[in-house]
């Protein structure tokens, strides 16, 4: 199948075996996955940069074998950035993506997925993102939405701005930028609190109970993804499921849209979404998390 050069800035980028089938029943190849990745970069790699990241690749397409990559391999070329972060029983490398010729090598690697920790390099232990994910227990999207409109409305009341991304995959992750002040244990700790005080207010339909025979067919308030070394999947990533959907940010208004789904967009369409920047003003406002817990306790 050969190979095709692609160039990005300073760097020439390698693509293998580009008319490999990964998504074989919608036809798209690797050369249209780094399409995609190479247009939807300038608005993709801001949320990646800086960021330890978990690879999802598939290197025999959707329907074959998975796996997720920590450890970036000595192969991969030295103007990819790297970071080196302690684990259990050691160390592990993770790959940072800073600019747009790592984005497409890693897509040439078959990544389909990115998943991104909720801090940055410079500041490990201290994540600038809280993240809740909002996971239904059947295939039934107007719960999704009811409980992201509900958790809005919880956070705005303790004045912590907020962002909703489709996840492309079941639910919506509400994410809220942090000052960084806070550590990961701080950081869940708050979250689970949050979440325990919105399921508080709805039993009935919400919960926190992480064992899926507990949650008796209610939404789970799932908030494990803010602990140290924890990934959440980065906005824009494509999903390896049929029709490659894409995790999209969007807007508080577009949540209101009963035809809205986790899997609205797809790598044909989403760019157009992303040029409206749904998220614009919002991932810069960090708060602490110190006068948000006292609103937080406060409330009845």
């Amino acid at each position: 199948m050969g190979t095709k050069s692609v160039r990005a800035g300073q760097h020439t980028v390698e693509i293998h075996r580009p008319d490999k089938k990964l998504f074989p029943d919608d036809g798209l190849t690797k050369e249209d996955i780094v399409g995609y990745y190479r247009s939807i970069a300038p608005f993709m790699v801001p949320h990646l940069k800086d960021r330890p990241l978990m690879l999802e690749r598939h290197p025999d397409g959707i329907g074959g074998l998975r796996f997720m990559q920590k450890q970036t391999p000595d192969t991969y070329p030295e103007w990819i950035h790297r970071v080196e972060v302690d684990k259990a029983d050691g160390t592990v490398v993770h790959p940072v993506c800073d600019s747009t010729a790592t984005l497409l090598f890693l897509a040439d690697q078959a990544t389909l997925t990115f998943h991104r920790w909720q801090s940055k390099v410079k500041r490990l232990e201290r994540p600038d993102r809280m993240v809740f994910d909002l996971d239904p227990a059947e295939d039934d999207f107007e719960a999704v939405r009811r409980a992201a409109r509900q958790l809005g409305e919880l956070l705005d009341e303790i004045r912590l701005p907020s962002a909703l991304m489709t996840t492309g995959s079941r639910g919506l992750h509400v994410i809220v930028p942090l000052s960084g002040d806070a550590d990961f244990d701080e950081t869940r700790a708050f979250a689970r609190d949050v979440a325990e005080k919105l399921a508080e207010r709805d039993p009935d339909r919400l919960t926190t109970a992480v064992r899926k025979k507990a949650r008796e067919g209610r939404l789970y308030l799932d908030i494990q993804r803010n602990a140290y070394a924890q990934t959440a999947v980065a906005p824009y990533s494509i999903r390896a499921k049929p029709g490659a959907p894409v995790a999209t940010p969007i807007t508080w208004e577009q949540v209101k849209d009963p035809e809205l789904t986790a899997q609205r967009w797809t790598v044909t369409d989403v760019l157009e979404q992303a040029r409206t920047k749904p998220w614009e003003g919002i991932l810069s406002r960090g708060r602490s998390l110190a006068p948000a817990r006292r609103r937080l306790d406060s409330l009845g």
